[in-house]
């Protein structure tokens, strides 16, 4: 070979292995550089499926929150319309209160009007259980000056009082109890046919009395009553059975 061809060829062949040389550094880098791109990706696939899952997470929050806020909102709704039915009652309440004080000034002295009309009644009245009827009005008078008492119990009270005196005009009664007879107290069975009659007999049976209204006194019957007088009184507690007597009724104007 001549000396320009050798030259050449170690030339080329210094080149060759320096281009090798060169391609496989490069190549290095290259792999280095892809392996680091590769890990790169990898990471950012890793924190992309990180907050992928994050945020479904949060999507799944959102959509429970969205729902929990309607259910409250509905339930808020329901919460109101009971409040204002409440108020509706409350207000209605305080009218009842406030339209029940000025019933109360209204019925106060109408009960005091009631318990003095019933004590005339009474004391006009024929004298059946005439201590236990004057006591009932004297109760009712204490309960209307006791502070403890409501007015509706007070009122209770007096209603029930006239029904009492309803039945005493209604029934047939025996009691014992004491009479005046010509200046002596005589005790004696009471008998009375409602409000038509009072009676009383002597214990022994031996006479018998009826009152006189008009003259707000006792007057002895004669004997043609004497047996009528003991049967009703066995009549009213039960020891015969009822029948047709003859008493001595005062005939109505």
């Amino acid at each position: 070979m001549s000396k320009r061809t050798l030259i050449a060829s170690t030339v080329m062949g210094a080149f060759a292995l320096t281009s090798s040389a060169v391609s496989a550094d490069t190549l290095d880098k290259l792999q280095t550089e892809q392996a680091k791109i590769h890990a790169a990706a990898a990471k950012s696939q890793e924190k992309i499926n990180t907050l992928f899952e994050q945020s479904q997470e949060l999507l799944v929050e959102y959509r429970q929150t969205v729902d929990e806020t309607e259910n409250l909102k509905v339930y808020n709704d329901y919460i109101a319309s009971l409040v204002a039915d409440q108020q509706r009652s409350i207000d209605s309440l305080q009218r009842q209160i406030d339209s029940i004080e000025e019933t109360k000034q209204g019925i106060v002295p109408l009960m005091f009007r009631m318990i003095d009309s019933l004590e005339k009644f009474i004391k006009l009245d024929r004298p059946i259980h005439l201590e236990e009827r004057l006591e009932r009005v004297e109760r009712l008078r204490d309960v209307m000056a006791n502070s403890n008492v409501t007015v509706s119990e007070q009122f209770r009270q007096v209603i029930e009082a006239y029904l009492v005196e309803v039945e005493y005009g209604t029934k047939i009664n025996s009691y014992q109890g004491t009479i005046d007879s010509d200046g002596t107290e005589v005790t004696v069975d009471f008998f009375n046919l409602g409000r038509t009659a009072l009676l009383a007999l002597s214990l022994d049976q031996s006479a018998a009395w009826v009152w006189n209204n008009e003259t707000r006194a006792w007057e002895q019957l004669g004997d043609e009553y004497l047996a009528s007088v003991v049967d009703a009184v066995k009549m009213a507690n039960n020891v015969i059975p009822a029948d047709l007597i003859k008493l001595p009724i005062s005939a109505a104007e």
